[in-house]
């Protein structure tokens, strides 16, 4: 079973793309998290490649429950996640809960 992270979405926005003021506030709860254009960036430091990819599997099943994918990208003990909506073509509150939910994973 899949905890819901503290992230509280504005009722039925869900899928609707967030305001620049949403967003900023939203940033503020996430440490790390980066806004570029369209998507949520955060770079992850592992101590090796099995650690990194341990975390890449937790994310993976979190993804999946919520049925929201990250664009990510790995190398040795680092792991790049990108987050955006692209059926909204920019950012909602979906992402904001996928960022949360890997907060908790880490």
């Amino acid at each position: 079973m899949v905890r819901r992270c503290g992230f509280k979405p504005v009722l039925g926005r869900l899928g609707i793309r967030l305001t620049d003021d949403e967003i900023e506030g939203q940033l503020a709860t996430l440490a790390g998290w980066e806004r570029a254009d369209t998507k949520i960036h955060k770079v992850f430091a592992f101590d090796d490649f099995v650690a990194a990819f341990a975390f890449m599997g937790r994310v993976a099943e979190l993804a999946e429950a919520r049925g929201h994918h990250p664009e990510w990208f790995n190398v040795y003990n680092t792991v790049e996640v990108w987050l955006t909506t692209h059926d909204a073509r920019g950012l909602t509150a979906r992402d904001f809960d996928l960022a949360a939910a890997i907060e908790e994973v880490v």
